[in-house]
């Protein structure tokens, strides 16, 4: 322990921000509930509620103990849209109007603005509204979607197939999102998912803070695809389904057809440097008991020497002499009057 205490300077502390990044694969047999059986029943790991407003999906039968939450899943029509006359109108327009305000905000008069496929907000544009909502775990996405990162497959067969077989991949991504992101939502930033083959085509809008897709039904999106090869209901069109049926349904009808997730996830781990710097004459005694013997100092071996101590952690007080952090060192450090020392004391949070 230290007899004395040394006040930092500003220039004593740094702040640091360090993105930590992990791969989030989620694979398709997980989404459509396989875990059950290989048709669109029920699988153990798929939960649905009395409310009948969205779905939850698990990576193991969300009745273990040791299941995770992977994301929710949900539809939503505007009040403005053309189908709202649909199975659970009510919820689904609630749904949509709730995203719509967490995520889009309001304008000057205001309304709930309408998600829009460009990001711009001052023109008409192409307006979002029938959409699916997929709106991912905290434990995944943790502080946000890495921008560039993201990317959604799915299988293009027959309603009835098996989500690995029949039809084709059919990919969309946020690929130059890195560069090109918005800015102008209340819920942070977000990108714009295109078609991997036809990049020009916006697919949908991707909130990287917030964790949540948002995958458009209106054209140039899904419904731009021909009905034969879209991800439809016997033969109708995205729309038809995501309007004709009820929210559950609609859920089921697109986990079925999801092959897989695949995101990078990011943690900011932000970090206070502080430097403590030792001058030569500056913390050269202790107070421990076994410092000195017989009121010599036991370090040394000849009187004339000056003395010396060994450094073995660093405490930081607040003003009052609190102490707020403490840090240890791995071996005791010899501090003598012939030269100074500076140890660096790193605090994440």
């Amino acid at each position: 322990m230290a007899s004395i205490t040394k006040q930092l300077q500003q220039d004593d502390v740094t702040n640091l921000l360090t993105l930590l990044h992990e791969a989030v694969p989620i694979t398709g047999s997980i989404i459509s509930g396989t875990y059950g059986d290989d048709t669109l029943a029920l699988g153990t790991n798929i939960k649905n509620y009395g409310h009948a407003r969205f779905q939850s999906v698990y990576d193991y039968p969300y009745l273990s103990a040791s299941s995770n939450h992977i994301f929710d899943v949900s539809v939503g029509i505007a009040t403005s849209s053309a189908h709202i006359a649909a199975t659970q109108s009510v919820e689904k327009s609630g749904i949509y109007n709730q995203m719509a305000q967490t995520l889009m905000g309001y304008d000057a008069t205001g309304s709930i603005q309408a998600f829009d496929l460009d990001g711009d907000l001052s023109t008409g544009g192409d307006k979002v509204k029938e959409a699916f909502f997929i709106n991912f775990s905290r434990l995944l996405y943790k502080d946000e979607i890495k921008k560039g990162s993201f990317a959604m497959t799915f299988m293009t067969g027959a309603y009835s197939s098996s989500y690995m077989s029949g039809g084709s991949n059919w990919t969309i991504n946020d690929s130059g999102s890195a560069t090109s992101f918005k800015v102008n939502s209340p819920a942070g930033e977000y990108g714009i998912l295109k078609d991997a083959v036809a990049p020009n085509r916006a697919r949908g809008l991707l909130f990287y803070q917030a964790g949540i897709a948002v995958l458009s039904g209106t054209a140039p999106a899904f419904a731009a695809m021909s009905a034969s090869n879209d991800l439809a209901l016997g033969g109708d069109t995205f729309v038809d389904f995501l309007t004709g049926s009820s929210i559950t349904a609609s859920c089921d009808a697109l986990r079925h057809r999801i092959y897989n997730i695949s995101f990078n996830n990011t943690i900011e781990l932000n970090s206070s440097v502080y430097f403590c710097r030792v001058k030569h004459n500056e913390f050269n005694y202790s107070s421990n008991p076994t410092y000195m013997n017989a009121s010599k100092i036991v370090v040394k071996d000849v009187k004339k020497n000056a003395p010396v101590s060994y450094i073995t952690g660093i405490e930081l007080m607040s003003a009052d002499g609190a102490v707020l952090a403490r840090a240890k060192l791995s071996e005791p450090l010899k501090n003598s009057s012939d030269q100074e020392l500076a140890m660096r004391v790193r605090l994440d949070y």
